[in-house]
């Protein structure tokens, strides 16, 4: 029953903070699309690939006290920050480990900005399209954030990079 909070679990352990509910959810999917066993369905939303699913299961994880979520006020809006709790460290030692080793890929999501992730995520979630539709669909769901040339290139760079 809770196998898939566990693989959640494991994600927070080696990602030790996230900061942003979008990056979180750009994270995960971007893993998932990178052959890694999180089971979250996504659909496409406002900002790009979303999974009600995924928010659940942190929601949860946050009231069992195995994730600790902190709201920070901004000026206009508000940031939330996800850390593992002791409890949740003694959780994750309760599951067998049975997750392929993914902390190259979250080190290196954990350095690009929501936004740039959201760029990634967006591509892949068009993969089944040629590289040349996926990136017209993006810049057709994506016209406000005005991606470049260059931050697609710099995105399918990154996605080589992390899925290798």
């Amino acid at each position: 029953m809770l196998t898939n909070h566990a693989k959640l679990m494991q994600f927070f352990a080696v990602a030790n903070e996230v900061t942003g509910r979008k990056k979180l959810q750009k994270m995960i999917f971007i893993l998932q699309k990178c052959h890694m066993p999180f089971e979250e369905k996504f659909a496409f939303h406002f900002y790009g690939p979303y999974s009600e699913e995924l928010t659940l299961r942190v929601e949860e994880l946050c009231n069992l006290g195995f994730i600790k979520e902190e709201k920070e006020d901004r000026s206009n809006y508000h940031q939330y920050h996800y850390t593992i709790t002791e409890d949740g460290q003694a959780f994750l030692e309760q599951f067998k480990k049975d997750m392929p080793d993914f902390s190259q890929q979250v080190y290196a999501m954990k350095e690009k900005s929501s936004r740039f992730l959201e760029l990634v995520a967006t591509i892949l979630y068009f993969d089944d399209l040629s590289l040349e539709k996926s990136i017209a669909k993006v810049h057709t769901v994506k016209p406000k954030q005005k991606y470049t040339d260059e931050e697609i290139q710099e995105a399918i760079s990154f996605i080589d990079t992390i899925r290798h």
